[in-house]
């Protein structure tokens, strides 16, 4: 070995990929003086010349994830709902104290129905958010939703009060201001779905948290709202309603800027003749029979409208 020279350093392989950008003028400059040993023999700046390309590693952050997405059932030509069963996992929404039955499954069972109803009748496609007993937070649920490019959104759930006799179905549509007290307090318990265990998982998300309804979409505001109504057009016949079926919320699941959306509470589990009628077969048939009528009057409309 030539003693005059120093004994190479045993080199270790990088344990990520390296990212190599091309560099120069002023900025090679920069990047060599910051690349440079801080020791004193190395510390001088290099002789100034004309300027030359560098090549300077930068490390490769990871790219993030996003959940996988459901299946879309239906033919492809045709428009998509998304069904959305309410809660799931560990939370398990508004539970019946006399019997037990939890909201998070009876959302499911519902779901179910009502896609298989709408599968039957063949003018839409239709995917769920959750197929089984899995907890989302609220914006992966509408997030999942539009990746999808849904045309349609529903969110199942069920409603719960503090007396046995509030009774009967209602839907809710997006507005910043809450039509009457009663859907004030029902943004308020939704809305902190998000908090299982005093942890808040909704800052969890990506960048669809960030965003906000822009006043120039009121079209799909608009939208919802004309569904909210055939959906109460088609209910009555066959299911307990509220005389004020359709009302208004600021509710989360419903913020997304370009797609239609609603939040449909089917009954009221607290209730014993509604949650009866909502763990029925029966019950389950008439409500996905109500969903189905007023999907299909609603795309048959937009269709028309072109």
């Amino acid at each position: 070995m030539d003693q005059g020279r120093a004994a190479p350093r045993d080199v270790k392989p990088m344990a990520k990929p390296m990212m190599f950008a091309k560099v120069s003028g002023p900025v090679a400059a920069a990047a060599v003086l910051l690349a440079l040993p801080a020791t004193a023999s190395d510390a001088a700046p290099p002789e100034r010349g004309p300027a030359r390309d560098y090549k300077v590693s930068i490390k490769v952050p990871p790219a993030a994830k996003a959940p996988p997405l459901p299946s879309v059932r239906g033919n492809l030509a045709r428009p998509l709902v998304v069904i959305d069963a309410g809660h799931g996992g560990a939370d398990p929404g508004a539970i019946n104290s006399e019997t037990g039955l939890r909201e998070k499954d009876v959302t499911l069972r519902l779901a179910r129905a009502m896609r298989d109803r709408l599968l039957a009748g063949g003018r839409v496609r239709v995917a769920l958010t959750r197929n089984d007993d899995r907890f989302l937070v609220l914006r992966e649920r509408y997030g999942i939703a539009r990746r999808l490019k849904a045309d349609l959104f529903i969110s199942v759930h069920c409603d719960s009060a503090t007396a046995d006799a509030a009774s009967g179905a209602t839907v809710y549509t997006l507005s910043e201001v809450a039509s009457d007290k009663e859907a004030a307090r029902l943004a308020a318990r939704e809305n902190k779905a998000d908090t299982i265990n005093g942890v808040d998982l909704g800052d969890a998300g990506a960048d669809i948290s960030s965003i906000l309804i822009d006043l120039t979409r009121r079209e799909t505001m608009n939208s919802s709202a004309s569904f909210a109504r055939l959906l109460g057009r088609e209910a009555k016949p066959l299911i307990p309603v509220k005389p004020n079926f359709h009302r208004m919320a600021s509710l989360m699941v419903l913020k997304a800027p370009d797609m239609p959306s609603i939040l449909f509470e089917t009954g009221y589990i607290s209730n014993p003749a509604d949650a009866a009628f909502l763990d029925s077969k029966p019950g389950r048939e008439r409500i996905a029979e109500t969903v189905r009528r007023a999907v299909e009057a609603h795309f048959a409309r937009r269709l028309a409208s072109l």
